[in-house]
């Protein structure tokens, strides 16, 4: 059905996009420190329900316009692999911003609390790059109904998101803690994180594979 190195390959996108500082994690820590890990965690799903509105829109047709227009799929696929060099050099660069020194937000209720979480994903660029860009490169033209594959590795990018940013929730605290007595820690995750996504972007824009079929 799928490819155990697409599986992979998606897996490493999402790990690589997960752990760089953007605007889901910033809102999720900020979140989980100034109100307690219940109001992160409700953030969070409604981080999951933005997810799932991105893989329906892929899973019903974005490869459908890639076939009709592979000049698309050509200038989504550059575009996906400058906004990966970006996001690295973001990662390394001097004064980059640190996470886990949040400002404080005012007291939410739970549906307001869904509600951002939801719009920040909904308006993530990195989330909209990942569906509309990177995702489609690891559908195999051969392999199943274009539909199914999206679905499964989207499912595969969610879990992984979730259960990362689960985390984060739990702990965001403690990491706060923890790396603002530690900037050495900050800075080998900061290098690490932007190794992952420039090796990523320069294997997204030498990848010569066509759009899939539908």
């Amino acid at each position: 059905m799928v490819s155990s190195s697409a599986l992979l390959g998606i897996a490493l996108v999402e790990l690589g996009l997960v752990l760089t500082p953007g605007p889901n994690m910033i809102y999720l820590v900020s979140r989980s420190i100034s109100q307690g890990r219940r109001a992160g965690f409700i953030s969070l799903l409604g981080v999951a329900a933005g997810f799932f509105v991105y893989l329906a829109a892929a899973a019903a047709g974005l490869a459908a316009v890639f076939v009709a227009v592979p000049a698309a799929y050509t200038a989504l696929k550059v575009a996906g692999a400058a906004y990966l060099l970006y996001l690295a050099w973001q990662a390394v660069r001097p004064g980059g911003t640190n996470v886990f020194a949040p400002r404080e937000l005012p007291v939410d209720r739970p549906r307001r609390l869904f509600a951002m979480g939801l719009f920040t994903n909904l308006l993530n660029p990195k989330i909209a790059v990942l569906y509309v860009s990177l995702l489609p490169q690891f559908i195999d033209p051969d392999g199943a109904p274009v539909a199914l594959q999206s679905l499964v590795l989207g499912l595969t990018q969610i879990a992984i998101a979730l259960s990362v940013n689960g985390l984060i929730v739990v702990f965001a605290g403690g990491l706060a803690r923890f790396l603002s007595v530690r900037p050495t820690w900050m800075r080998v995750q900061r290098y690490l994180m932007g190794g992952v996504l420039g090796a990523l972007a320069v294997k997204l824009a030498t990848d010569r594979s066509r759009t899939a079929a539908v």
